[in-house]
């Protein structure tokens, strides 16, 4: 026990020190994973965490599968403790890591769902009870590190054991089965097989064995009700005594967490009984067992987290506040700043207004004035420097221009007294002026009335549709004497009439110009002003007129000049414009209410009106004439119709155009011109030759396939692949020019066709690519292992039942699913193998056939699309599916291919790779030699002609070349005696199903060439030792050849 308690310290030690520096997770991951290994008890191996009662209180169920699933959350929960912890002994730490939010979910979901959850964060230190979560206490600048990686070592520990015990790998699982007695329970139904008496067994001699005592100020936490120990801690906070226990919600509290906790209005109702602490106290110095309160110094125990006497918390700070703030909800949806006092949104960390962190706080009260004296009122008034007004409250910002204070405002105390100008109300009688009154104080409260009236004219205005500039020159205009009532109501009845007036004074100034001249000359100090006005006829309208008398400031004279003066302006920025014609330009002018944008379209809309005519006209636009003489005008016409991208490529479609007998369209050109502006790589473009055809065609008339660099006309493209879909296979669809590409590949099947039909989409017609589609599902669903070939009528299928005998869709014949012969009733209730012994046994046309049908039986079978064949293999090895196109060897099933992926082939042309006991190669040898092998592995074989068979002529069935057909006929070959009525060819191919079937070796009887010969063939190291004889190396290579190099895995074998 001492030892590895000494080793638990070591352990300790170094994964603390790797802990809080950088760079060694290895190093700590290594020291977690030992500490967790050492075989010590939870209450021996933890000393700052309650491990053996979180364990205890977090552990739920009736087995063994429940309790794991309980432990499992808390396993969730100890890692997001273990990330806090590891962001506090971080050298870059979060930016508000002095704060933990009970509001965030996932912190909800995790650690404050578990029992002791708050009680680890209290040991980092977030001891400061908040109301929306824990913080730091104010004093406390930086976390003690120490203790930190010391809590967040046995967080890590913990949490490794609990994974290990949920995975079953626990070196040690005795140790939580004694104090989680239902990890024992193996069964379904609760039943455990160790005693739960065992567990806390006083007698046992055992230091583990026995109740833990407390190791900290946290372990004293309850066990749960299995063990038969009273509750004394509170099961929220881990750390101070039960005060009351709520029977609704089965929890045992203390004061403070019963109030925070009960607070909730869906809790308020919850039955509570008051629980006296049975507790033993523990004897602490005087010093460090009470604290006194900064408010109302009163002295309390350590225990205490408030104030007896003004239930202040522990950490609150002296200052009094006048007026108590109510209490928030638990849940909060809204926080208000202590600094500036606006109501936050509850997601936001720092106040809208004054930036201040969320648990900032309050800054420091403002000592009451003794009375209002003048110092006190200097004190509290500013001068804003923007509009000079003298404010009398510390606010941020001027109550008249509502800017900025350019120097920080002192910051108010709870409850300010107002000043005496935010007391003042005015009198129906307008006071005497009194001396004490300070003329720049009065000055100030006149101009902010008047400030104010104004604004709250402006508003009025605002909502009768009047604008500020009308509000303020009407105020200016009426005055005191108006009559009409507010501004707004003499700008909807004055103001017309006034505007008239301006009008009328324009129109006198235009006949008679020599005053205005002069006007215009003293304030323009420019000549020629005389002449500008003299031709000026056109009046101006009420909108130049309201324009110029808000520029003005509302005198009617000075508008009238105004507005003849912007109307020269204006007429001017026209005529530069082209518009040459000034009576026009003025009687633009007016019906656009003097706007210089509408009076262009007012004086544009002439100039388009043939264009409209032209662009609406129901007539085609006619053809760009090449050949007309304007070249400009035909550039004109290319850059606007084709959007070439300069003049340059307009001239350079024009030059190719007029070449002579040239025979490009003017739609081939723009697009290759487009592409390029080389005269050589544009030609090149233009006269691309069909390898097919032998027509010439442009570039864009051309289609190519992606898996070749061929190129053929649009028209061939099309009639080939119509032709190809509608009479031959579609395993031809490939390349006209190169037979491209090779679609035996799986691999490139897949990848070739879905590019294929995009390009086929656009050029079959509709019936023929709907064929290609149809011929494409069937090609998908010959892969289906439930695809079934008809052996009479060769239509496919897709069978889905589990009867050998299976009928037809298309022929309504029947034939075996199995091994794909016509169906028979000898074959009712017998396997395929029982069926064809009893065929040779009591058959007698298939005696006759003798080995001819042994042949016929075991003959092709396509490994793509699974067709059978009932054709004997022959001198060719190389076979082509007649339904799906796959190219084979028939010997060993592997596929011909002209692109090989082996990477050691050097091989070109249609090639397959075959084993060494492939038909391919054992095809060459004797049937001696052949025999020979079979005797050496008692195997047995024919050799004597079946009764009633013809002698003298082979009768195997196989697949003939007669021209451009292939034809299932006889072989017709000589026999020869001892071969089983079969000439040699087919014999040999007879003793080789043998040795395929019977998965022999053919390789011991290799000769030394044959053996170089095959490892050179399979990549089989040949380097020859030194001084080594043949034999030993015949025997070497043999070995190496057979444990290298399978057999193959393809070949048809079990015949």
């Amino acid at each position: 026990m001492a030892t590895l308690s000494v080793q638990l310290e070591e352990v300790r030690s170094q994964a603390e020190k790797s802990l809080s520096s950088p760079g060694s997770a290895q190093e700590l991951r290594t020291g977690v994973s030992t500490m967790a290994s050492i075989p010590l008890p939870p209450s021996a191996k933890y000393q700052h965490i309650a491990a053996e009662v979180m364990v205890i209180e977090n552990s739920g169920g009736n087995n063994r599968k429940e309790t794991l699933a309980s432990l499992q959350k808390l396993s969730t929960a100890l890692n997001i403790l273990e990330k806090y912890g590891s962001n506090l002994t971080s050298s870059n730490r979060p930016k508000y890591w002095r704060t933990v939010k009970h509001n965030n979910p996932v912190f909800r979901a995790t650690v404050d769902a578990i029992h002791g959850g708050r009680a680890v964060l209290c040991l980092y230190g977030y001891t400061n009870q908040q109301p929306d979560g824990l913080s730091f206490p104010d004093e406390v600048t930086e976390p003690d590190i120490a203790k930190v990686a010391s809590v967040t070592l046995e967080v890590m520990s913990l949490r490794m054991e609990l994974d290990m015990l949920i995975k079953e790998d626990h070196p040690h699982p005795e140790f939580f089965e004694r104090i989680v007695p239902s990890l024992s329970c193996k069964q379904d139904d609760g039943e455990c097989c160790v005693d739960t008496a065992a567990v806390i067994s006083p007698s046992s001699n055992i230091p583990w064995d026995r109740p833990s005592l407390p190791i900290a100020s946290l372990s004293s936490l309850s066990f749960g009700k299995q063990t038969g120990i009273s509750l004394e801690n509170c099961s929220i906070c881990g750390i101070f005594p039960v005060a009351s226990h709520c029977s609704t919600c089965v929890q045992r509290l203390c004061s403070e967490c019963d109030r925070l906790y009960h607070s909730h209005p869906g809790r308020a109702m919850h039955n509570r009984i008051q629980v006296a602490s049975s507790r033993p106290s523990k004897s602490i110095s005087a010093s460090l067992a009470t604290w006194q309160c900064s408010y109302c110094t009163t002295v309390n125990t350590m225990k205490q987290v408030l104030c007896e006497t003004c239930e202040r918390p522990r950490l609150a700070t002296a200052a009094p506040s006048v007026q108590e703030e109510p209490q928030q909800p638990s849940t909060i949806t809204e926080w208000q700043c202590k600094s500036c006092t606006v109501v936050n949104a509850g997601s936001s960390v720092l106040c809208e207004v004054c930036e201040r962190p969320r648990l900032a706080t309050r800054p420091p009260v403002t000592p009451s004035r003794p009375s209002p004296s003048t110092a006190g009122l200097l004190d509290s008034q500013w001068v804003c420097q923007f509009c000079t007004y003298a404010n009398h409250t510390p606010s941020s910002r001027c109550e008249i221009c509502d800017l900025a204070r350019s120097d920080p405002a002192p910051s108010p105390s709870k409850v300010l007294p107002l000043s005496p100008v935010k007391q003042f109300h005015p009198l129906s009688i307008k006071p005497k002026f009194t001396p004490s009154e300070d003329p720049d104080l009065k000055r100030q409260r006149l101009m902010r009335e008047e400030g104010l009236k104004l604004i709250q004219l402006i508003r009025e205005g605002e909502m009768k549709g009047v604008s500020p500039e009308e509000v303020y020159t009407s105020l200016r205009v009426s005055g005191s004497s108006n009559v009409s009532g507010t501004p707004c109501d003499w700008v909807k009845t004055e103001l017309p009439l006034r505007l008239d007036e301006i009008c009328a004074i324009a129109a006198s100034f235009q006949h008679s110009p020599k005053p205005l001249h002069s006007a215009l000359f003293n304030c323009t100090g420019q000549d020629g002003g005389l002449e500008g006005l003299k031709s000026s006829s056109v009046p101006i309208s009420r909108a130049e007129a309201k324009q110029a008398w808000l520029t003005v400031g509302g005198d009617s004279e000075k508008a009238a000049r105004q507005a003849l003066r912007d109307r020269r302006i204006k007429v001017k920025e026209l005529t530069s414009l082209g518009f040459t014609d000034t009576a026009a330009c003025e009687e633009a002018l007016r019906q656009s209410g003097g706007e210089v944008r509408g009076a262009l379209v007012l004086l544009q809309r002439p100039l388009l009106e043939p264009f409209h005519k032209r662009m609406w006209s129901e007539d085609p636009e006619p053809p760009i004439d090449i050949n007309h003489p304007d070249k400009q005008r035909v550039c004109r016409r290319l850059l606007a119709v084709y959007d070439l991208p300069s003049w340059g490529r307009c001239e350079l479609v024009l030059s190719l155009l007029r070449e002579p007998s040239a025979p490009y369209t003017l739609e081939d050109v723009v697009q290759a011109v487009r592409e390029s502006h080389d005269r050589d790589f544009i030609r090149r473009v233009l006269t691309k030759e069909c390898p097919i055809c032998l027509s010439v065609f442009p570039h864009s008339k051309m289609q190519s396939l992606t898996s070749c660099q061929c190129s053929v006309c649009s028209g061939c493209f099309k009639q080939h692949f119509t032709i190809v879909v509608r009479d031959k296979h579609i395993r031809d669809m490939v390349c006209p020019v190169c037979w491209e590409p090779d679609i035996n590949d799986p691999e490139h099947l897949n990848s070739y066709f879905s590019t294929l039909d995009i390009q086929l989409r656009e050029c079959l017609e509709p019936e023929v690519y709907e064929l290609f589609h149809k011929k494409l599902t069937e090609q998908a669903l010959i892969k289906d292992p439930k695809f079934l070939w008809c052996s009479h009528c060769s239509y496919g299928f897709i069978y889905d039942g589990n009867q050998l005998k299976v009928t037809c869709l298309q022929c309504r014949n029947s034939f075996c699913a199995q091994c794909k012969k016509p169906w028979e009733a000898q074959h009712t209730g017998l396997s395929c193998e029982q069926f064809q012994l009893w065929k040779r046994e009591n058959d007698p046309e298939y005696q006759r056939q003798g080995l001819a049908g042994y042949l016929r039986d075991n003959g092709i079978t396509c490994p793509n699309c699974r067709f059978q064949y009932a054709l004997a293999r022959g001198g060719c090895m190389h076979f082509s599916c007649s339904q799906c196109r796959y190219q084979f060897c028939s010997g060993c099933n592997n596929p011909f291919h002209t692109t090989c992926a082996v990477a050691q082939c050097s091989v070109t042309g249609l090639h397959a790779h075959h084993p060494r006991d492939c038909l391919f190669y054992l095809r060459d040898w004797e049937p001696a030699r052949l025999q020979a092998l079979l005797q050496k592995n008692a195997v047995a074989f024919n050799t004597d002609t079946a009764p009633g068979t013809h002698t003298g002529v082979c009768g195997v069935i196989e697949q003939k070349d007669e021209g451009a057909h292939q034809t299932d006929s006889a072989c017709g070959a000589q026999t020869q005696p001892g071969q089983a009525g079969l000439c040699e060819k087919h014999y040999r191919e007879y003793l080789v199903s043998l040795i395929n079937g019977h998965s022999i070796d053919p390789a011991p009887l290799f000769s030394l060439n044959e053996l170089v010969l095959a490892c050179k063939r399979y990549q089989v190291n040949i380097t020859r030792g030194e001084g080594e004889e043949d034999r030993p190396f015949f025997t070497r290579l043999l070995k190496k050849l057979i444990e290298d190099v399978p057999l193959g895995d393809k070949v048809p074998r079990k015949k």
